[in-house]
């Protein structure tokens, strides 16, 4: 029961994405984060988080932007899954052992951080629009700045609404038996 219930937490957050709602303010890293943090097997904390940033991936690309695609896209960017797993490795190592509220925090901000890195790097480096110098790497990020703050708020508050329902889900089911 526990494990269907995260499950079903982690593609609703993930359905979540289909959504309207400010740029950057997503579920993403809540996703890895509770998927490393509740799912004792490693292979389904990490096949089970990326499954569904996939699938809302394919349906976000293919539906809801498909005006900018020619032809049906299965993946775009390897940088986001590469910042999605190191996501979950942080949870994994900062939520292993205390799911605190204060460790759910710190994880949730150094997700919001990772992601950060991880996604502006792919900017410089893929897009051309900077130089491939430190400096042209300083204005990359000092331009992605803005969206920082709704990667922050969107992880705390998708932090919250998840590990808050699961906690309350197994607090009602201990209740119960």
């Amino acid at each position: 029961m526990r494990f269907r219930f995260a499950l079903a937490l982690i593609f609703m957050a993930a359905l979540t994405r289909l959504l309207p709602h400010p740029p950057n303010f997503t579920p993403i890293g809540a996703m890895g984060l509770f998927g490393a943090a509740y799912f004792g097997n490693k292979r389904l904390a990490l096949i089970i988080p990326f499954v569904a940033l996939f699938v809302s991936d394919l349906i976000l690309n293919n539906v809801v932007y498909s005006q900018y695609y020619t032809s049906f896209t299965w993946f775009t960017s390897s940088w986001i899954y590469l910042g999605f797993a190191l996501v979950m490795l942080a949870g994994y190592f900062i939520l292993r052992n205390d799911r605190s509220p204060s460790r759910i925090f710190a994880a949730s901000l150094t997700a919001s951080l990772l992601f950060f890195l991880v996604s502006n790097l792919s900017t410089w480096l893929g897009s051309g629009m900077y130089p491939q110098t430190f400096a042209g790497l300083l204005t990359c990020y000092t331009a992605g700045l803005p969206y920082l703050g709704n990667t922050v708020f969107g992880d705390l508050f998708f932090s919250a609404v998840m590990f808050g329902t699961y906690s309350w889900f197994l607090k009602t089911k201990m209740q119960r038996a």
